[in-house]
């Protein structure tokens, strides 16, 4: 039997990328050689109980990632802004994959993309986290690599945390605070990302030189929380706060999320649909929610 192409995963113990490592060595088409910076981590041991190859690699370092790609068939490369909160060196480290991937001919690359937004909205909104991935993006394409850009939508994982129901000083109920007024909000496990990357790595001829938009389904702020009320038996509210009052709420990101979500109530193009084809087993919010209510215990 031939031996597999390979398939590099950068990131491949980070929630994206161990999604995709894990995705593609399931579907056994290709191998996986996955890439982290400590490949002593349980999760590095699991992917390499799983099948993958495991080496260390780091994405600030040029021979580092020649080496991670260096007769490679294909790349899933997913680069993390708030790793550093620095834009500049998202921007390098795409670019750098970007630069290698073309000097080795790489046939396929799957880039966790976003839009530019300061360029698309003339400087008016600034994402800091998806800008450096617009960017990167764009390198990619106008060197001419075969790419494919996904870009996923709002995560689910966010109600876990940053997104938790916050408890009414007023009362005994939850709100959300999620500043897009009425327009549904796309979003996703990032668990269920895996399984569309692989599907992508499968049919090159549908999906190279394509932006996809991932997202399982588009809820507003007050379905989000009425499935909350419902799952948890707690009374969920949308707290209706706007992009201007969010944005003067002190903590450091907080101006960012305002025009992140200033930017998806000009909904940008996630494709529910599609997402539902390349993989057939999305959650949705409510089964996300059931299979997670341990996380709002205390609630």
């Amino acid at each position: 039997m031939a031996s597999k192409k390979v398939i590099t995963v950068f990131g491949a113990t980070g929630a994206q990328g161990g999604s995709v490592a894990r995705a593609i060595l399931e579907s056994k088409k290709f191998a996986v050689r996955a890439v982290t910076r400590d490949v002593t981590r349980p999760n590095a041991l699991e992917l390499q109980r799983l099948g993958a190859e495991v080496v260390k690699g780091d994405l600030n370092d040029k021979a580092s990632v020649d080496s991670a790609l260096k007769g490679a068939y294909g790349a899933f490369l997913v680069t993390n802004f708030w790793d550093a909160l620095n834009k500049d060196k998202e921007v390098f480290q795409g670019k750098l994959v970007a630069d290698t991937a073309k000097h080795l001919g790489l046939k396929h690359v799957v880039y966790s993309g976003l839009e530019n937004v300061k360029r698309l909205t003339d400087g008016k909104l600034q994402v800091p986290h998806f800008d450096s991935k617009g960017e990167v993006e764009e390198y990619f394409w106008s060197i001419g690599i075969p790419m494919t850009s996904v870009r996923v939508a709002a995560y689910f994982e966010n109600f876990l945390t940053a997104w938790r129901p916050v408890k009414a000083s007023d009362g005994d109920y939850y709100t959300l605070a999620v500043p897009m007024g009425d327009v549904p909000m796309d979003g996703i496990s990032v668990a269920d990302i895996g399984a569309a990357v692989s599907n992508i790595f499968n049919s090159p001829e549908e999906f190279l030189g394509k932006a996809v938009g991932l997202s399982a389904e588009a809820l507003t702020v007050q379905q989000y929380a009425d499935v909350l009320s419902k799952v948890l038996g707690k009374k969920v509210r949308d707290a209706k706060i706007t992009p201007e009052v969010f944005e003067k709420l002190g903590f450091p990101a907080a101006k960012e999320i305002a025009d992140m979500c200033r930017f998806y109530q000009m909904k940008p193009d996630r494709d529910v649909k599609l997402t539902h084809r390349l993989n057939p087993k999305v959650k949705s919010f409510s089964q996300f929610i059931s299979e997670n209510q341990g996380a709002f215990k205390g609630m």
